[in-house]
């Protein structure tokens, strides 16, 4: 309410009575009933009114982000998280008007700004920067070691966590294995058991009802825990059973060749020991040149005194 006062809305102004000029016949005049009627009330008429500008949509986090990296790809998407300057909140705003709603721009910078990277960043940039990468101020040292008390924290948590799940592993195969030692335990008491059970059916001159009945076990169980049982013995005997002996061993079986040496010939064919390399045998290397050759049936020479 003003202080202006302001006529009533339902005040009509003052008909003003129209004359027609004088030198106009009297044909010329327009009836008052064709004359186009003006609304009362209305002495101008009202201007257009302005489109109204759609208000925009709320955004998840991850939408957020990917429409930031889109608009001011130098500070969010650069691939690594940068430290943002103060008040960016403000400068988004200014620079896409209409685009991001403060619901959705507080979650995502709330989420961006508490990540493990963003806080390793904050530790270890010289300076913040701004929507399009350039620096934007010191990062004040409150923040850097706030930063890296949340870093130690998150890491503390982090062994922790996993020393707990260490724990519980070998907790979990502590148990693993004596739950298998005692299902181990069980079947070997078992085996020995129907071991028993058949030793005693095959010494025992009962009968087979008597039997079942002395040992508590129904007639229609016994053949299947026998068979079991004779299996088992037979697996055992089998396992206790020597390997099969082998025959006597030739020479040439009990010298093996050395990995890379060519087997030596046997036989008369074969070259002496004293053979030189590269000349005849030492059985082909003819009479020494010293020496005439003896004629076959004469006595070897005596040694002279």
């Amino acid at each position: 309410m003003t202080d202006t006062p302001t006529a009533p809305e339902d005040a009509d102004p003052e008909p003003t009575p129209q004359t027609p000029p004088a030198d106009l016949p009297d044909t010329a005049a327009v009836p008052a009933a064709d004359a186009p009627a003006t609304p009362p009330g209305d002495a101008t008429a009202a201007p257009a009114a302005a489109p109204v500008p759609p208000a925009p949509l709320e955004l998840s986090p991850a939408a957020c982000a990917a429409r930031l990296a889109e608009l001011f790809p130098a500070l969010f998407g650069a691939g690594r998280a940068l430290p943002i300057k103060l008040r960016i909140q403000s400068d988004i705003q200014l620079r896409a008007p209409g685009i991001f709603t403060r619901r959705s721009l507080s979650p995502f910078l709330h989420r961006y700004t508490t990540s493990t990277a963003y806080l390793k960043a904050l530790v270890h940039a010289p300076h913040r920067f701004d929507l399009d990468g350039a620096p934007a101020g010191e990062i004040d040292e409150v923040h850097r070691q706030a930063a890296a008390a949340e870093l130690e924290r998150r890491r503390s948590l982090f062994e922790a966590r996993r020393a707990a799940e260490r724990a519980a592993a070998n907790e979990a195969r502590r148990h693993a294995e004596a739950a298998a030692r005692q299902q181990h335990a069980a079947e070997e008491a078992a085996r020995r058991e129907r071991a028993a059970l058949l030793r005693a059916y095959e010494s025992s001159t009962l009968t087979r009802a008597n039997f079942c009945a002395l040992k508590g076990i129904a007639e229609a169980d016994l053949d299947g825990q026998l068979h079991q049982a004779w299996l088992e013995r037979e697996q055992r005997a089998q396992e206790m059973r020597p390997p099969p002996e082998r025959g006597p061993q030739t020479r040439d079986e009990k010298r093996p060749v050395e990995a890379g040496r060519p087997e030596r010939p046997q036989g008369r064919d074969a070259p002496r020991h004293d053979a030189r390399p590269g000349g005849p045998p030492a059985g082909d290397r003819g009479p020494r040149p010293d020496r005439p050759p003896r004629p076959r049936g004469a006595a070897p020479p005596k040694p002279a005194r």
